[in-house]
């Protein structure tokens, strides 16, 4: 990589952080360019060379978010799933790269949380849904309308439990997590 392309990279890294930062205490309409500049220690000329507005930055930090969420994963594409048991994702080989993804990014998961609408939560999961969980559901559930249901029910419980978690500011250890929602998915089986 050559020096101008790691600096290109690098200050589009700290104008994606300061957005996240700004977004923690004001909505997107009230965040100026200025703002975001100086919090990211750039120009305003800076911003502009990356960008044409803040909500492409917006979008370019959700993108980001959800690349190292799948990659947290080590999935390249759709979740191979070739028998129930594999498609059992309350097991430790999903939920502790899930945790750990969401402990290092408390931040943003909360900012994502408290401002559903702005950051289009139902698109912005629906690569998870696609490449994980709808995989999952069809080795249980073979009725496609039954599917929709039993999905939504499923994702939206654990979000849940995570969500709590996070406003807890994750005390809770990883390992009590795991078995707190494995419990609560007993409870439903």
């Amino acid at each position: 990589m050559e020096k101008n392309e790691s600096k290109y990279f690098y200050s589009a890294k700290l104008m994606n952080q300061a957005l996240l930062f700004l977004l923690e205490t004001k909505d997107i309409e009230f965040i100026t360019v200025t703002e975001i500049a100086k919090k990211a220690g750039v120009n305003r000329s800076t911003f502009y060379l990356h960008y044409t507005n803040i909500y492409e930055l917006l979008e370019e930090t959700m993108e980001n978010m959800n690349k190292k969420f799948i990659s947290a994963f080590g999935i390249n594409g759709t979740l191979e799933i070739n028998n129930k048991d594999d498609a059992f994702l309350v097991t430790e080989k999903y939920l502790i790269p899930y945790l750990q993804f969401c402990k290092e990014h408390k931040r943003f998961l909360k900012l994502v949380h408290n401002k559903p609408h702005l950051f289009q939560n139902k698109k912005a999961y629906q690569k998870m849904y696609d490449r994980i969980f709808y995989p999952a559901i069809s080795q249980f559930v073979k009725d496609e309308n039954e599917k929709i249901y039993s999905l939504e029910y499923f994702t939206q419980g654990v979000i849940g439990i995570i969500n709590k978690w996070l406003e807890l500011d994750c005390i809770t250890e990883i390992e009590d997590l795991i078995e707190i929602i494995k419990n609560c998915i007993g409870y439903c089986v």
